[in-house]
């Protein structure tokens, strides 16, 4: 299964927007369509990139929009890009989000105490590859920093992609931090800083910023899936979020 992506408008502009097309030309929701598994029975899951590895534009799935494209975050009107949090350059890794999630803001998570954040779940992909924005890439999970964002639980998903040479070496959290050593360090640093320079507190984390490991993180993934089914079958109120693509194109299945 592939996708391409149709750019509208020039980027760094108010008006840029990434669409999505499946192999047959038509558009998708990046949010509802494309599959959330890419192997279910290995637990491979789809990502969607947002934002590439150094960049700094802070780009995101439009919930609320008509197909769901990607587009630039607008705060007080101005577009928004994170700062260069020392010795950073922008993102630190290929940020996205897995599709067919949910992090639904009328749950209040028993573990860390607070409710979800209303959009899908987001990934850090930790592979050696720069992706482009759009790219949709197949992951395996890795474990989960919970972190705490203006009091909405904001899970950030640490994934490798596939395609990585080193992908098999790579299948639990205590992985990481043997084979890349300080990246998870850095991923808490950057997380708990990138906003100060936008004169806002450091972000809070629950466990203490303790990253879960992958049979947790597995948990929270698919408990997000469960959510997004509630959400586009009408169980759950959706509130601004656009949901129609989905019902219009019968993209998904109902389990």
């Amino acid at each position: 299964m592939s996708f391409t992506i149709e750019e509208r408008g020039k980027p760094n502009t108010l008006d840029y927007r990434v669409f999505f097309r499946n192999t047959e030309g038509k558009h998708v929701s990046p949010f509802h369509d494309i599959p959330i598994y890419a192997d279910e029975a290995q637990n491979i899951f789809h990502a969607v990139v947002e934002v590439p590895r150094w960049t700094n534009a802070k780009m995101e799935i439009a919930t609320k929009d008509p197909l769901n494209p990607l587009k630039q975050d607008i705060k007080k009107g101005n577009l928004r890009y994170v700062a260069n949090v020392f010795p950073h350059k922008g993102y630190i890794w290929n940020y996205g989000a897995i599709p067919q999630t949910w992090e639904d803001p009328g749950h209040k998570d028993a573990d860390t105490g607070c409710c979800g954040d209303n959009d899908p779940i987001d990934i850090c992909d930790i592979g050696y590859k720069v992706c482009s924005r759009g790219e949709v890439i197949k992951v395996k999970v890795l474990g989960t920093l919970a972190l705490i964002d203006e009091g909405e639980t904001d899970w950030k998903v640490i994934v490798i992609n596939m395609e990585d040479p080193e992908a098999n070496n790579f299948n639990n959290i205590d992985d990481v931090r043997r084979l890349k050593p300080g990246y998870l360090e850095a991923t808490f640093e950057w997380f708990k800083k990138y906003k100060v320079p936008d004169g806002k507190p450091e972000n809070q984390f629950a466990f203490n910023g303790e990253f879960k490991d992958r049979d947790f993180a597995l948990k929270t993934v698919k408990e997000t899936h469960e959510f997004w089914k509630s959400l586009i079958s009408k169980k759950t109120n959706a509130g601004e979020l656009n949901w129609l693509s989905v019902m219009r194109m019968h993209c998904y299945e109902h389990k």
